[in-house]
């Protein structure tokens, strides 16, 4: 295939914005699946990890590849959480051109902007489609407008202020130039055609070939692929390659080589400059390395990433009850883990720490996604607060702050507005939508972000919608410190008994069921008081022979509260930490002794 008949395109948007919707129809509509196959009946076929399926987000970016009407299109679906923005990062550079897809109620949001910046900064040509144009809130106008005002501030250059603009029902595979649809997606396979230019390689192939490896796959056939784009000279399979890392040379072998196709690779002996390609035999490869050819092998600029802006330590687990529930529990295993996720997963930054690690991401998700794929895949481990990651600027210490927007029904300001002042957000503006909800920008602290989102939850009956996009940094004026009542700490070990923890609710709120292993300083609960509370839980009904009025009475429990790890994670202080299994979730005090810990608060 020629250069000019290969078109590699990056779909980026806010969160639940469309993008995945947006591929499945292309993917469909291209005749990629057979009519009788089950990716034809399948919805967000792209979202194929098991956390995405649950949370309902793209998390890490994907390739996939469709032919049109003679030309092979190169898909990149990035993830549209500001969390995951490493992997928007390191995959915009396989694009030349970007479809924006942007909802026609919500119109631009934070992320928006994120992607969209990035994406202006690396001159990569913007198609803009305008989706769910069928709600009835949709005022497409006024989000056309709200493009052009962003267009207008992020653009790099006057050529990137002449964007198409397309109109579309992604769910319904529908989209038109105007807002009369055609009845499939031919006018966006155009627009990609037409739109987005050809790839921009290095015609001088002669210096020999260069790929930037921009993300890593694996499979237990073939081992590690290195995927990339190829921005000169041609590569063969079999062919003797040379893997450039930080001006060292390592000697390697292409075994194979893969272009994609649908939602697999198909194997080529010979890929062109331009092309996406995936291949094997280089084990040593990292993200940001180059593969090249020729006597004097030439490497391609790494990749510039945002630097992270939380930290939180992950280190073996250290409680009565280690041991029990994972299959890696010791602080080699948990590195090499650690390690291994270094590979792929290039947001993160990881330094030892005592007997674990400090791992610093772009935010809570970023982090907890981690802990639960760890989690699901056998680890057993401990976990502390998470902690904001300052930078040193002209000899001051800053700390990094975010745009903050949120969304909420009339009746939530005054939480919100509550909620906001005590963690000192600055108010930049507020208005109401057409939806009459109300809508509040702030800036604010990355480390106040921290446990806002269970508050405003909480706080809002579960309607508040959030989202946040890191700003920048500002002078540390004074430290946030996170407001939130004791704790109910077990006294005891052993079990957990329904009498007593009958006798424990009307002190706080309870975390934990009868009949459940619990041991010396494990929270069981949030107390009433802002105090921790040392309670028994494990106590037993006494069995007498004697009768009394309340004796028999059976005994009423409230349901317990199940915390989700991220709420988990919200809920520590500095002196607590996670203890993490592939089957439990409990909360504990570093200190488990009631008495050493008691001695410490009052020497601290």
């Amino acid at each position: 295939m020629q250069k000019d008949k290969i078109r590699n395109v990056a779909i980026i948007a806010h969160v639940d914005h469309g993008k995945t919707t947006l591929v499945d129809g292309l993917l469909k509509q291209s005749h990629t699946f057979r009519d009788n196959q089950a990716e034809m009946s399948q919805t967000l076929i792209m979202d194929s990890g098991d956390q995405e399926h649950e949370r309902g987000i793209t998390i890490t970016a994907k390739q996939t590849a469709v032919y049109y009407d003679g030309y092979k299109i190169n898909i990149i679906d990035t993830p549209g959480h500001a969390d995951f923005s490493g992997e928007v990062e390191r995959t915009l550079n396989m694009a030349d051109g970007v479809l924006l897809i942007v909802d026609a109620q919500e119109g631009p949001m934070p992320q928006t902007k994120f992607v969209l910046q990035k994406a202006l900064g690396l001159h990569l040509k913007p198609v803009v489609v305008i989706n769910k144009i069928d709600k009835p809130a949709a005022r497409i106008d006024e989000v056309k407008d709200e493009i052009e005002s962003l267009f207008l501030e992020l653009a790099t250059d006057e050529s990137q202020l002449n964007y198409p603009i397309y109109y579309a029902i992604a769910r319904e595979g529908k989209a038109g130039k105007t807002t009369d649809l055609d009845d499939d997606l031919h006018v966006i396979f155009e627009s990609i055609i037409n739109d987005i230019p050809a790839p921009r390689v290095d015609e001088n192939e002669g210096k020999g070939a260069q790929l930037l490896v921009a993300a890593l796959a694996a499979d237990n056939y073939l081992g590690k692929y290195a995927i990339g784009r190829i921005a000169r000279g041609r590569l063969k399979k079999g062919q003797t390659v040379k893997l450039l890392r930080n001006e060292q040379i390592y000697p390697a072998k292409l075994d194979r080589l893969f272009t994609y196709r649908g939602l697999g690779k198909e194997e080529v002996d010979e890929a062109i400059a331009g092309d996406i390609v995936a291949v094997t035999g280089i084990d040593k490869a990292n993200i940001g390395d180059t593969i090249a050819t020729g006597d004097n092998p030439e490497a391609l600029p790494t990749i510039e990433l945002e630097p992270p802006t939380l930290s939180i330590y992950i280190g073996p687990n250290t409680s009565p009850l280690k041991g029990k529930e994972g299959e890696f529990t010791t602080s080699r295993q948990i590195a090499e883990r650690l390690e291994k996720e270094l590979e792929t997963n290039i947001a993160l930054k990881i330094v030892p720490d005592g007997l674990g690690y400090k791992v610093s991401g772009r935010g809570e998700l970023h982090l907890s996604v981690l802990i639960e794929t760890m989690r699901r895949e056998g680890y057993e481990l401990e976990a502390g607060r998470p902690e904001v990651v300052y930078k040193e600027i002209d000899g001051k210490k800053h700390e990094p702050i975010e745009d903050l927007t949120i969304e909420v029904d009339s009746e939530y300001v005054g939480a919100v507005s509550q909620e906001l002042g005590i963690r000192k957000g600055d108010l930049k503006s507020q208005e109401l939508t057409s939806t009459g909800a109300t809508r509040f920008t702030y800036e604010i602290s990355t480390a106040a972000l921290i446990g806002l989102r269970n508050s405003l939850l909480t706080a809002t009956k579960g309607t508040v919608i959030m989202s946040s996009i890191p700003k920048g940094y500002r002078p540390v004026e004074s430290k946030y410190k996170p407001e939130r009542n004791g704790a109910l700490i077990s006294f005891e070990t052993g079990v957990s008994t329904a009498y007593a923890l009958d006798m424990a609710q009307a002190r706080g709120i309870l975390y934990i069921p009868p009949q459940v292993p619990v041991y010396q300083g494990m929270i069981v609960g949030l107390s009433n008081k802002k105090e921790d509370i040392d309670i028994n839980i494990c106590r037993e009904k006494q069995l007498t022979n004697m009768r009394t009025h309340a004796s028999d009475g059976a005994i009423q429990l409230t349901p317990y509260t199940q915390l989700s790890l991220e709420q988990c994670l919200d809920f520590l202080l500095d002196d607590e930490l996670l203890e993490v299994t592939p089957k439990s979730l409990r909360l504990r005090k570093r200190q488990l002794d009631p008495i050493k810990r008691k001695r410490e608060n009052r020497q601290a």
